[in-house]
């Protein structure tokens, strides 16, 4: 594998550097550098996907016959990198990187114009419907039935830990078709309309005391929800096979870019702030022997992804490997975010339960602290969830116990 760049990707290079400097506007990056969980609100999202679309970049990874890039390796390398370390918005996975590629590889022809270019566009907001009440990571064991009448199945049950289902035009959801047949069997993948009747979203605080413009996870109730038999992917109790593909793209994602950006903002936190010691936190021993350490497993990360990534340009399927990239990269996302709040101390304990009503013009308080000190605490407390979702860090130890090292 070449890591060398030529001389074309350096000039691409310069020209992901002058759209972010374009189009990443300072509204954007104010918010952003307020935000609790890495995300901002859908107005804000929307406007920076739909400017990454203008330019034909919104999802480099998408076949170039359904509007990917048609980018090399390093190509998507690079992107991935500049603008994770300029700070922009993530892209919203559950479209763009985990129903689509679903719907090309097992969606019908009609369901593919349905619903990919509005996708591509960000026209429809998508959520997913896996975990339950008692149905995490072990989802062969969720309940929520769907039984067929005529055209239609009829849905009755909930969903839990839903991300932004209240933003949600469309929601991806796994459903039992079939009671009698082996949990694995029983279960069918299908698409709806969240307008539909008999559907109530309910929200679940959490522990970083989110405002509504940042309200994450939600609860949805399903009471009698006609979906169409249509809208079903592939054959029906088939719906674990497309769900264990789709979350090779869950799992499979590239944690080192956005982690580099994370580590960076520790360094400078850390040029700030004073230590106990005298001088400041970035010349404290203990705590540049801290940052050396999780720099050298992200950039161990990082050579691992580009290995990973490279390969899967040659036709091979991710398979486990994902799990082991979403286990060091959930680890090292909760590790940087513990040493931000070592960097800033006593500042990052003031709850700020609005951290964006500044920017809305309606901040009566002066805070503790300087203002990038108001999101860490949440943010820690916010990515104690990467431990669990898309499989427990135990699942994912066990999926590698079996299935690389033959266990």
């Amino acid at each position: 594998m070449d890591l060398d760049f030529s001389a074309e990707d350096l000039a691409f290079r310069d020209e992901v550097r002058a759209f972010i400097a374009e189009a990443y506007d300072d509204d954007l990056r104010a918010r952003m550098g307020q935000s609790k969980n890495g995300y901002i609100d859908r107005e804000g999202q929307i406007r920076w996907l739909k400017r990454l679309n203008e330019r034909g970049w919104i999802a480099p990874d998408w076949p170039v016959e359904y509007g990917g890039t048609g980018w090399s390796d390093a190509q998507k390398y690079i992107f991935n990198m500049e603008t994770s370390l300029a700070g922009t918005p993530s892209t919203s996975n559950m479209g763009l990187k985990m129903c689509a590629p679903v719907i090309m590889a097992f969606g019908t022809p009609e369901q593919k114009q349905q619903h990919l270019p509005k996708i591509l566009s960000s026209d429809v907001w998508w959520c997913q419907g896996y975990s339950e009440p008692g149905s995490g990571s072990d989802l062969a064991s969720l309940s929520m039935k769907a039984v067929r009448d005529g055209d239609d199945y009829v849905l009755n049950g909930s969903k839990i830990w839903t991300t932004y289902a209240q933003w949600a035009d469309w929601m991806f959801c796994l459903v039992r078709t079939n009671q009698e047949d082996r949990p694995q069997r029983g279960i069918s993948f299908v698409l709806l309309d969240m307008k539909t009747p008999g559907i109530t979203i309910r929200p679940l605080p959490t522990l970083d005391g989110p405002p509504q413009g940042e309200q994450e996870v939600n609860q949805v109730f399903f009471e009698d929800v006609r979906v169409p038999v249509a809208n079903r992917i592939g054959e029906e109790g088939q719906g674990w096979t497309y769900a264990k593909y789709l979350l090779q793209f869950e799992r499979g994602n590239a944690y080192a870019p956005g982690l580099t950006y994370a580590l960076e903002k520790v360094k400078k936190f850390a040029r700030l702030e004073p230590s106990d010691g005298g001088g400041r936190m970035i010349e404290d021993p203990d705590f540049r022997r801290k940052l050396a350490d999780m720099q050298i497993k992200v950039d161990a990360l990082n050579a691992t992804e580009l290995k990973v990534f490279n390969g899967r340009t040659t036709g091979e399927a991710m398979g486990p490997v994902s799990s082991m990239l979403k286990l060091e990269g959930s680890q090292a996302q909760q590790a940087i975010s513990e040493l931000a709040l070592e960097a800033v101390g006593i500042y990052a304990q003031p709850f700020v339960e609005d951290t964006w009503a500044e920017l809305r013009g309606e901040r009566n308080e002066p805070r503790a602290g300087p203002d990038y000190a108001a999101p860490l605490a949440p943010s820690y407390f916010n990515y104690r969830k990467t431990s669990i979702y898309a499989g427990s860090n135990e699942i994912q130890h066990n999926i590698m116990a079996k299935m690389i090292l033959g266990l």
